[in-house]
């Protein structure tokens, strides 16, 4: 993977940038309720840099990014997850992918997403129309993930994922997740936040935490505004004893390379593989759907793997 602009001018400034994007882990209500915290911001601004987006499709990626990046917080070992949605809207779809290492890649289906009218606020279900919300679980060692599906009642990423929660596993969730944009159209501020009743949780008090989520102002202009995250849960959500138990990275980060796009290219057909090599147009150009790392091969790459792949034709 090649990152095309790195957050931050200076090194100084992209350490920090680094240091902060992060995902702080928590407990409410004695334990009763679980939650998660992330500051994704510069990690926003990283995909958005890649993806070459615009401000409608950085929102709609942007959130799954943060989405995704929350829902992993709780995998361990080499799990990952793996969100879907596939869509009647000019959104199409998406697919976004994190890792227990609080590695996160993705992308969307339709860029750039075809609009009718200038962008007027946030709501986005529009663009979404009917579809399928699908979270795909590939635990350490299983031999087969487990995928679950649920229709997209919403076109709000937010509320179809709190959706998916409790017509899916049967546990009430809430989620809330905030991309800030300054007047020029630069990410300011990005993150999102987590919360999870666990069996100790009563009714009420579920439900009282979902109003409290509800009710938060936007937590992306928040962060925009240098909010700390875990003050901004200290402050929310202090009535409620909130104790923090850990927290690590969230990057956006894929780990392509040349040589896996490379083997590619050696399972084309033989006849196909060949026209290629006699006829171009070089260099071939192979795009990583999840980063949009651009890679290379020029008239001689693809004679070798020709060669090396057919050595008898």
């Amino acid at each position: 993977m090649e990152k095309k602009k790195l957050y931050g001018e200076t090194l100084k400034e992209q350490y920090e940038a680094s240091a902060k994007d992060r995902v702080h882990r928590f407990m409410l209500a004695d334990g009763a309720v679980r939650g998660a915290i992330l500051y994704g911001t510069r990690m926003i601004n990283e995909m958005r840099f890649n993806h070459e987006l615009g401000i409608l499709e950085t929102l709609v990626l942007g959130r799954a990014f943060l989405g995704a990046g929350l829902m992993a917080s709780g995998l361990k070992n080499r799990d990952r997850i793996v969100l879907k949605i596939d869509c009647s809207g000019p959104i199409r779809g998406l697919v976004v992918e994190a890792n227990a290492f609080g590695e996160v890649r993705g992308y969307l289906k339709q860029v750039p997403i075809p609009i009718e009218r200038p962008l007027e606020d946030t709501d986005l279900s529009s663009f979404f129309g009917a579809g399928m919300l699908s979270v795909i679980r590939h635990p350490t060692g299983a031999k087969t993930p487990f995928t679950s599906q649920v229709a997209l009642r919403y076109g709000n990423l937010a509320k179809d994922l709190a959706a998916y929660y409790v017509e899916s596993e049967q546990i009430p969730t809430a989620f809330r997740l905030g991309i800030d944009f300054d007047a020029e159209g630069n990410i300011a501020g990005a993150g999102g936040l987590f919360l999870q009743a666990l069996p100790a949780a009563d009714d009420a008090l579920a439900r009282e935490l979902e109003n409290r989520v509800r009710a938060l102002p936007p937590i992306g202009a928040e962060f925009g505004r240098n909010r700390d995250p875990k003050g901004f849960v200290s402050t929310r959500f202090g009535e409620f004893s909130p104790v923090f138990t850990d927290d690590t990275r969230i990057e956006f980060m894929c780990h392509c390379n040349r040589e896996r796009l490379r083997g590619l290219l050696t399972m084309l057909p033989a006849d196909e593989l060949k026209d290629i090599a006699e006829n171009g147009p070089f260099p071939v150009e192979l795009r990583c759907h999840f980063c949009n790392t651009r890679y290379e091969f020029s008239r001689e790459s693809i004679r070798r793997i020709y060669g090396q792949r057919y050595p008898d034709n």
